[in-house]
């Protein structure tokens, strides 16, 4: 794997950890909670992103990502009611993403491809990608620790404790 796909795929698989820690951290009935109406759950972010995934990168290099089976409006309704559908959906997409990752070489990644009738090379689109991906985790990691409080279990450096992480970083030979 060439090291642009193989730094795609740490972000990637860094931004699916994240996810899944804070998950980890609730109570199930915490991952369909919604602030108001407008707000989305936890539960409908998995499912907008399993519905991404799995439109952008099916069929990725022969067909466009916006797949006329998708039905994006539809990932804002809250339908699934368990934590194993949720995670379900979660492992769904992300293994449809590290599959397509793995279909890619040096000699296609300049290679055109389509997302809503718009071409972008295929590492234009992994960009797109990490980008939009790392949005939402943001936002599951936002809600489990509002949700969590004082019991939320920090998924970086802790509040109060740079001193002493990097005391650990610099203690380490390079």
């Amino acid at each position: 794997m060439i090291p642009y796909l193989k730094s795609a795929q740490r972000q990637f698989e860094y931004y699916k950890q994240l996810g899944e820690q804070s998950m980890l951290q609730l109570p199930d009935e915490m991952l369909f909670w919604k602030a108001n109406e407008e707000m989305n759950s936890i539960a409908i972010i998995v499912k907008h992103l399993w519905g991404n995934m799995l439109s952008r990168w099916t069929d990725f290099r022969t067909t466009d990502g916006e797949k006329p089976w998708r039905t994006r409006d539809a990932e804002f309704e809250q339908d699934v009611s368990s934590r194993v559908d949720v995670m379900k959906q979660w492992d769904q997409g992300w293994t449809c993403l590290f599959d397509a990752l793995a279909s890619i070489d040096d000699n296609n990644l300049e290679e055109v491809i389509y997302i809503r009738n718009e071409a972008h090379t295929i590492l234009d689109a992994i960009n797109r990608q990490i980008a939009h991906y790392s949005y939402h985790v943001g936002q599951i990691v936002f809600v489990a620790k509002m949700l969590q409080n004082d019991q939320w279990k920090s998924l970086s450096i802790p509040r109060n404790e740079s001193d002493r992480f990097n005391a650990k970083k610099f203690e380490q030979k390079q």
